[in-house]
């Protein structure tokens, strides 16, 4: 159990790295201007790569934390309401990433709406999802 833990943190986090960044690449091109075709085209490229990285993260991140959950049964049982907890979470960080290709999608067909500054308080939204499941994970609250 403790290799299969150790992984889902591994992948966990690296897929979190892929969500705190892709934001941030978002903030760049919602301010390169609209003559610097190079420029916004390498950012777009960057995006797509990530979006890809991170989609192939969360895939055993998912996985694993599924076996830890299912088969070696962490978090079933009377009081493990923080694993409820956690699991809503999940489920609002996997609409997060799938938000992140929507907006992606936007800035390839040149359609987004959005302000930079929009950009950076939606860029924090994954360090909220980040500290919340790590702090129910570890102190298990309720």
């Amino acid at each position: 159990m403790l290799w299969v833990k150790a992984f889902h943190i591994v992948f966990v986090a690296a897929w979190f790295a892929a969500l705190f960044y892709l934001p941030r690449i978002f903030v760049n091109l919602a301010t390169v201007p609209a003559d610097s075709h190079a420029e916004r085209e390498r950012l777009l490229m960057m995006a797509r790569r990530l979006y890809r990285f991170g989609t192939l993260l969360m895939i055993p991140a998912l996985g694993l934390g599924l076996v830890l959950w299912l088969y070696y049964r962490i978090g079933i049982g009377a009081g493990n309401g923080w694993m409820h907890a956690k699991l809503l979470l999940v489920v609002g960080v996997i609409g997060y990433h799938h938000v992140c290709r929507s907006l992606l999608r936007r800035f390839e067909q040149f359609t987004n709406q959005r302000s930079e500054r929009w950009f950076r308080v939606f860029n924090e939204v994954s360090v909220l999802f980040f500290a919340a499941i790590v702090v129910l994970v570890v102190v298990k609250p309720f």
